[in-house]
């Protein structure tokens, strides 16, 4: 128990107190954001911060702090530490970072900020690695939803009928104004998101007789690798994403900073909704692991066997809280993906939008851009449904994608810090994170034994090759800091 409580300390300790280091480092000032400035009623349009750091809640959760963090529990207690530390130090300064500089050139995505501040071989990578991303991300986020509430029903709505309604309101929702869906739902449904996990951890807290919670000390190893899976390092680090680092959030706050109404909005909503959602997870790991008992082989064998799936949140739910379990476990796994995969196609829309320089204010445009995306969701969809082994291997590649995503945006603030006036060498605050993340993807691209090149290669060479990777990008930082003078880019 007090292993849990000390991470959550860490968590709340960092927000008060790294975020506004962040943010210092950063230099906000009293310039007009995107929303103010020039606003067009669609994307770019003004919300109040509660409402902002709600629906970036939302954009930004999905299923990843459930799912993600009960796969994470089979690592055992060690993954506290990559929640608590990896959210304060490297995603919410990811996060932040990824929303400030967006609202600092209008609103601008990730694809275009790689671009402008590293360079325009790395926006082409980045406009077509991040267009699949999201088609994915919108794709997988169909399938999970719609067979938990074919079961939920009884088999009396198959999963098909759910789908088509699904892949409706995400068509709906990818159209119309962000304040008159978006804007109005997902604040209620950020709200039901945090009432889950609290509900979830209460429940954990008042039956420690029967669910006993891990502490680190005494349980300092890597439970997966005793138990013949994959070790923490590099696949701890991309089991559990949302909540510690992930890439896909870099796609979904420059949408809200196009409604941020100031930059001192920004600690609050981009680096508040991270902590947040690390919060979320580290509940959930600590759950799973109480629950199963993983610290037996019997409970890791149990765990393993649902995985991060609907089955593992349905079970925990409903086993500690009875009915009222049910209803919050369907609030975690159908709203929580739903919401994040009708803003990952919105993203979508606005980085085709911003390639063909399409005014986005016309619904014609909107129709454009949108529908052909939609087709391809719905063909990746009915492929992902079809075979359950096609999701697992989505899946997989998702999670590795996601940190490549995470470790080019934070290359992307490195740079935008060495290229402000202040001093190029606050880059160093994003430059340390961006490096273990280079390290975490290349390690996972050559060591991963089931779908990558770790069928091939010993994983000892894949520890040294993504460890090479790494030194060669710090390498090639630190040459640029000490030897060349800074370009000084001025934000649009």
């Amino acid at each position: 128990m007090w292993t849990f409580f000390i991470a959550l300390a860490i968590l709340l300790v960092g927000y008060l107190v790294y975020s506004r280091v962040t943010e210092r480092v950063f230099v906000t000032d009293d310039r007009l954001t995107p929303a103010v400035r020039n606003p067009d009623g669609v994307d770019i349009t003004p919300l109040p911060k509660w409402k902002a750091f709600l629906i970036e809640l939302l954009n930004i959760a999905g299923t990843g702090p459930i799912f993600g963090a009960i796969s994470g529990a089979l690592f055992g207690p060690i993954v506290f530490l990559w929640i608590a530390f990896g959210c304060i130090l490297g995603g919410a300064v990811h996060d932040y970072f990824s929303g400030m500089i967006s609202s600092r050139n209008n609103g601008d995505s990730i694809v275009h900020l790689s671009g402008k501040y590293i360079g325009k071989g790395m926006e082409i990578l980045m406009r077509i690695f991040s267009i699949v991303l999201l088609v994915l991300v919108t794709a997988v986020f169909v399938v999970s939803p719609s067979s938990l509430l074919e079961a939920l029903t009884g088999g009396k709505v198959i999963a098909w009928i759910w789908m088509v309604i699904i892949l409706a309101y995400y068509l709906l929702s990818t159209l119309v104004p962000i304040d008159k869906v978006i804007g109005k739902i997902y604040p209620v449904f950020g709200v039901a998101l945090i009432v889950m996990a609290l509900a979830v951890i209460g429940g954990i807290l008042f039956q420690q007789d029967k669910y006993p919670m891990l502490e680190l000390i005494g349980n300092l190893r890597d439970f997966s690798k005793a138990n013949g899976d994959l070790p923490w390092w590099p696949f701890m680090f991309t089991t559990v994403a949302c909540g510690a680092v992930s890439g896909f959030h870099a796609t979904q706050s420059p949408m809200i900073a196009k409604c941020i109404k100031s930059e001192k909005e920004g600690r609050q909503v981009f680096y508040g909704a991270m902590v947040a959602e690390g919060v979320i997870a580290l509940i959930w790991a600590a759950a799973a692991m109480a629950f199963y008992h993983v610290d037996t082989p019997e409970g890791w064998d149990a765990l393993a066997a649902v995985g991060g799936s609907s089955t593992s949140v349905q079970q925990i739910a409903s086993t500690i809280l009875g009915p009222v379990g049910t209803v919050l476990a369907i609030i975690g796994v159908v709203i929580c993906p739903v919401t994040s995969g009708d803003t990952a196609l919105r993203s979508c829309r606005l980085i085709l939008g911003e390639f063909f320089h399409l005014d986005q204010k016309k619904i014609k445009n909107r129709l454009l851009l949108t529908l052909p995306l939609f087709a391809l969701v719905i063909g990746i969809s009915i492929w992902n449904f079809l075979d359950s082994h096609n999701f697992n291997l989505l899946w997989r590649w998702f999670a590795w994608s996601n940190q490549f995503l995470a470790s080019i945006a934070l290359w992307v603030a490195t740079s935008y810090l060495y290229e402000d006036s202040h001093s190029k060498y606050r880059s160093l605050f994003t430059a340390i994170p961006a490096t273990i993340m280079t390290a975490v993807v290349a390690t996972y691209l050559f060591g991963e034994p089931n779908i990558a090149l770790g069928r091939f290669i010993p994983f000892w060479v894949a520890c040294i090759i993504g460890g090479t990777f790494a030194l060669i990008s710090f390498g090639v930082y630190l040459f640029y800091l000490l030897f060349h003078k800074n370009r000084h880019i001025i934000e649009d």
